[in-house]
């Protein structure tokens, strides 16, 4: 779906008019494809006047990516990207080093450039002075999420103090432009006693090869655009969808050498057919991505049994039920990921849709209850998309859909292949360390935190 608004801020006319009537001014976001470098440019790395104790990881996890860094990095340069890592700072007169750093720096940067900020998980550190200055960084890096302009984006990952070697699969997500539309999010890294040793990934332009993955909901849309995804980054995509849509599933999942099944994941029997399924065909299978969903709008007076029931049922029933059944069978290898698709919604709210949002934030409650469950260095995270260019969206009266678009950092709507981004980063063997996030695709929306 085209976004004539952005279309026409581009124009010379387009521009003026932003410039003197205070318009939002989207700047067309950079997206990875393949065979492209992970970052094109040079990050700056900092870690204020005594330093933190991620640097020589750092630097490790970006040469191992390909990506080029330079330490205390010069102003008169420019830098796709910068990293600061925090966990040095133990009390909050300290925290001005992030200004020491940043404000020489920010007017060096190129467009679409990334910002992530390291630190040491509040509840990790060794004082209460050192977890009031950790704590503080979230307010820092959400701030300078809405100040960075020119499509930048800006996180803060929260390093667990065993994880120290498991960052470079995180860092080659936020700092490449994989992670176009996740923008002021908290993540962390060796969080609910998940191992900081990942697998070791042989290539990180296929972390995938030779994986097993099932999508649900795969037949188009999102769904369609996370099965491309895993296969582009190597995996098999065995894709999961309704009989009705079983036409449109097998033209997606043809076209990537891949399988598919077509049932109804609410029936009783999905979850042991699914399970039969990979075990035969494959011994197992290591991503389990929970896509599938519908939406049956209505304020809660006019909503009837029906309509409320089959949301939950297929955004959130099925998903626990079908993780829960692969579990037992143990058809989820060693190293497995589970990943859940919630929503804006589950997090914030939305006008019409108690059952939609109840189910959305189940899904994060599913995420909460398993995290520290899960054995052989299986996790499960998920993502919380916000306005996602789709058919569903494109349904959506004019003045809503603006709101939608607008609503947000980097004032634009997001595309499917956002969220399938973000997927693909938790699915990757490299990912071990990150376990129990949930993560917003939103660009940084105004609302929920």
């Amino acid at each position: 779906m085209s976004d004539r608004y952005q279309s026409l801020i581009h124009t010379p006319v387009g521009q003026l008019l932003a410039k003197n009537l205070g318009l939002p001014n989207p700047v067309r976001l950079e997206r990875w494809t393949e065979g492209a470098p992970l970052v094109d440019g040079t990050v700056g790395l900092g870690g204020g006047r005594a330093g933190g104790r991620l640097g020589k990881a750092v630097v490790a996890a970006l040469d191992e990516l390909g990506i080029a860094s330079v330490e205390e990095p010069p102003a008169d340069q420019r830098y796709k990207g910068l990293v600061f890592d925090a966990t040095g700072l133990t009390s909050s007169d300290r925290l001005v080093e992030l200004q020491e750093f940043f404000t020489p720096l920010l007017r060096s940067l190129r467009g679409c450039p990334r910002i992530v900020v390291l630190g040491t998980p509040p509840e990790s550190t060794n004082s209460g002075a050192e977890r009031v200055a950790q704590r503080a960084l979230e307010g820092f890096t959400r701030s300078l999420g809405k100040e960075v302009g020119r499509g930048g984006t800006v996180q803060l990952v929260y390093v667990a103090p065993a994880a120290d070697g498991a960052l470079a699969s995180t860092l080659g997500f936020l700092l490449s432009p994989k992670s176009a539309y996740v923008s002021g999010q908290v993540v962390r890294v060796g969080a609910h006693g998940s191992t900081a040793v990942a697998e070791n990934v042989a290539d990180w332009s296929h972390p995938l090869a030779g994986k097993v993955a099932i999508v649900t909901g795969a037949s188009r849309g999102i769904g369609e655009q996370i099965a491309r995804v895993l296969h582009r980054d190597g995996a098999t995509v065995l894709g999961i969808d309704v009989p009705q849509a079983a036409s449109e599933l097998q033209a997606v999942t043809g076209s990537l050498d891949g399988d598919h099944l077509a049932l109804d994941i609410t029936t009783k029997d999905a979850p042991q057919r699914i399970a039969r399924h990979v075990t035969e065909a494959y011994g197992g299978v290591d991503v389990v991505v929970h896509n599938a969903g519908i939406t049956r709008d209505k304020r809660l007076m006019n909503m009837k049994r029906d309509g409320f029931a089959s949301a939950v049922a297929v955004n959130l029933t099925a998903p626990e039920r079908i993780t829960a059944e692969l579990l037992k069978q143990k058809a989820i290898r060693p190293n497995g990921r589970v990943v859940g698709v919630a929503s804006i919604a589950g997090i914030a709210g939305n006008l019409g849709q108690t059952n939609y949002a109840a189910s959305k934030a189940g899904v994060i409650g599913l995420v909460d209850s398993l995290a520290d469950e899960l054995e052989d260095g299986i996790t499960i995270n998920a993502v919380a998309p916000g306005f996602i260019e789709t058919k569903m969206t494109a349904a959506v009266p004019f003045a809503t859909r603006e709101v939608g678009r607008r609503l947000n950092s980097l004032s634009q709507g997001g595309l499917p292949v956002d969220v399938a981004e973000a997927i693909a980063w938790f699915a990757s063997p490299g990912s071990t360390a990150v376990n129990g996030n949930v993560v917003r695709v939103c660009g940084q929306m105004m609302l929920g935190a």
